[in-house]
């Protein structure tokens, strides 16, 4: 398994795919898929039998993951698609935009 540069929280653009140019918060990331799931991107319509929790059952719209690969972070200060490095600072690994050279 390879590490991911992006986590649950970071501020993520579509570079490719059916939702390109669109921009969400990372809600899950699903390591062994290499995917992640971003907030309000990527709708699906899910069909759902009755159980329990949802007596009724029926069809839900629910966000699909997204391979990271389609994924870039946004840079908090330029407000632009970066690619992120790690660096070391006090002894710690700390994740850093390319662009503006800033601290995730």
């Amino acid at each position: 398994m390879i590490k991911l540069k992006i986590k649950t929280g970071d501020t993520v653009r579509v570079i490719a795919g059916d939702h390109k140019g669109q921009e969400g918060k990372i809600v899950r990331v699903l390591r062994e898929k290499n995917k992640a799931i971003v907030e309000g991107l990527n709708i699906i319509s899910k069909h759902v039998k009755p159980s329990a929790t949802n007596p009724q059952g029926g069809i839900v719209k629910k966000e699909a993951p997204i391979h990271i690969s389609n994924l870039a972070i946004i840079d908090p200060k330029s407000n632009e698609a970066t690619r992120v490095a790690i660096k070391e600072e006090n002894g710690k690994k700390v994740r850093v935009s390319k662009k503006s050279n800033q601290v995730l």
